[in-house]
């Protein structure tokens, strides 16, 4: 009988099946949409070992001859590891017409700083340009010094948040919502804490802000920074940035936000699409 290699045991059918449909988008992400990071980093490795062939590489090509492809796209990112895809994502935020700021936030404010640091080389590997340079424009822009600020805090996301320093912030908050009388934020305020502070314990001060004055701050910064309407590329983020939360925590999430369920907002909320297909299997339907 011939032998397995353990990294290829269990995924060699799968590979057959996707070699197969290499130019089906729709087989495709019926393949890969309800795979876990695990099993898609397995699933790369043992389609390289068994046809002598980058995966991602192929996934490029298609994207290549039909850029317009919305579902060639999503499985293109889908398939990339996260730094990589973090920094096409940040790529195609800064080189859109307005710069789309909400992209770089998202990134920034999602991933730790040992992951930041992967992102930036993938950046850099790619585009042959600095990330955080890139990030810099005139005039400036209140994401951008955001942005600068979360770059330059080197605080441990493994540090235990500190409820007493999570209080103390709230009150610093507080007092710099009120200190032009306007209900406006004192950015220097708020940018100074944003740069030294973990995200975790960023996340307990506006806990802490909220249980002690009875108002959701973060409210008043999508006010005051005038953030933009949700629309489908921030379902897609959502879910391209979710691997290392799960897709259970996620669908939680929305139906505590949102007070429905994520399945019921795809099926109802979305036009027919491959695109829909591709979430629907993603978050378990058939």
């Amino acid at each position: 009988m011939a032998s397995h290699s353990p990294a290829t045991t269990g995924f060699e059918n799968i590979c057959r099946d996707i070699h197969g449909a290499c130019d089906e988008p729709r087989r495709l992400s019926r393949l890969l949409a309800h795979r876990s990071p695990s099993e898609r980093q397995q699933i790369k490795a043992v389609y390289r070992a068994m046809f002598g062939e980058d995966f991602v590489a192929r996934l490029q090509k298609n994207l290549a001859a039909d850029q317009d492809n919305e579902l060639c796209n999503l499985l293109y990112l889908w398939m990339l590891d996260p730094a990589e895809r973090d920094g096409i994502m940040a790529r195609d935020a800064i080189e859109s017409a307005m710069i789309d700021y909400r992209v770089l936030v998202e990134i920034f404010t999602r991933r730790k700083q040992e992951q930041l640091f992967f992102t930036k080389q993938a950046y850099l590997a790619r585009f042959k340009k600095n990330l955080e340079h890139d990030l810099v424009t005139e005039p400036s822009h209140p994401y951008q010094r955001l942005l600068v600020a979360l770059g330059t805090s080197h605080k441990s996301h493994h540090d235990e948040p500190s409820r007493h320093i999570a209080n103390c912030d709230a009150r610093r908050l507080y007092d710099a919502k009120n200190v032009s009388g306007t209900g406006s934020v004192d950015e220097a305020t708020v940018l100074e804490m944003f740069s030294k502070r973990s995200i975790p314990q960023l996340r307990l001060a506006f806990c802490s802000y909220k249980h002690i004055y009875g108002q959701d701050f973060t409210k008043l910064l999508q006010r005051t920074m005038q953030q933009p309407r949700t629309n489908k590329k921030l379902v897609t983020r959502a879910i391209l940035g979710g691997d290392d939360v799960g897709v259970d925590e996620i669908k939680l999430a929305f139906k505590n936000n949102f007070g429905r369920n994520l399945e019921d907002f795809i099926h109802e909320s979305l036009p027919q699409s491959d695109y829909r297909d591709f979430l629907w299997m993603w978050q378990g339907g058939q």
